[in-house]
């Protein structure tokens, strides 16, 4: 029996993990950035963004549990936790953290069994992706763009993903930091002279522009760009820290390192 009956999910990995679960019963509203898996956003009803939400539309669903994810909902989590409202709030920033979580929520809702064989599939992947990267010898210098401007390097279980698949971030310094404001990349030149072989975009929220790189100064020199390995990986599948940064954005990362491998051969 699941320890709470009417859970709010205001950020897009919970909804994921509790679907994956089999305890969808228990979701009473979720983000409107939901995509995973695709029906909860015809069975739910859609109570907030992400860093904003109108409290009464959350009031509305009757949750006994919120679910919250970073600093960016403190301010809502704040208001729910004064209004009378239980708050739980993840703030995973790496891969363990997202495994963490998922036996969190797995144990909140009394599935423990369910949670354990999730983990124990994810970790399977992610040692499968070491081993395919462990044949390589060389590794591609990766520039992963979260936002253009200001420009934005990747968040931590990004960069450890790039890692896992046998790529180094080339911002590996800034993805240690928990704040989006210490990503930012003041000066374009930085990336110029860290020389990346392969760019990735994720414009979390629009789409990516991947000829609008060629116009920034200085960019031309750049190995990405000469070699065309400019590319995109959907900001759905790889910047929610939940499963699908594993099981969606993980092989996008792995089939682009491998591409890049071939050009060696």
């Amino acid at each position: 029996m699941s320890h709470y009956q009417r859970i709010a999910c205001l950020s897009t990995e919970s909804v994921e993990v509790l679907y994956a679960l089999g305890a969808e019963e228990y979701i009473a509203g979720i983000s409107g950035y939901t995509t995973r898996p695709a029906r909860a956003r015809a069975e739910k009803p859609k109570i907030s963004g992400f860093s904003s939400a109108k409290l009464d539309r959350i009031f509305a669903v009757q949750p006994d549990l919120v679910i919250a994810y970073s600093n960016m909902q403190a301010e809502m989590s704040r208001d729910l936790i004064s209004a009378g409202i239980e708050v739980h709030a993840f703030n995973q920033r790496d891969v363990a953290g997202i495994l963490r979580m998922i036996a969190v929520l797995a144990t909140l809702v009394d599935r423990q069994e369910q949670g354990a064989q999730l983990i124990a599939s994810l970790q399977q992947q992610i040692a499968d992706a070491k081993t395919q990267a462990a044949q390589w010898t060389r590794k591609p210098k990766i520039y992963f763009e979260e936002w253009d401007s200001p420009m934005m390097s990747c968040i931590g279980w990004v960069s450890e993903l790039i890692s896992i698949a046998g790529g180094e971030d080339a911002f590996a310094d800034l993805a240690q930091h928990h704040s989006a404001k210490e990503r930012i990349i003041a000066d374009p030149d930085e990336v110029v002279l860290r020389a990346p072989d392969i760019i990735i975009g994720s414009w979390c929220g629009k789409k990516f522009r991947p000829e609008t790189l060629a116009e920034r100064a200085g960019w031309q020199q750049i190995p990405a760009l000469k070699n065309s390995r400019v590319l995109e990986i959907k900001s759905a599948d790889i910047l929610s820290p939940g499963p699908s940064a594993i099981t969606h954005g993980l092989p996008q990362l792995q089939k682009m390192i491998a591409d890049w491998q071939q050009g060696y051969k």
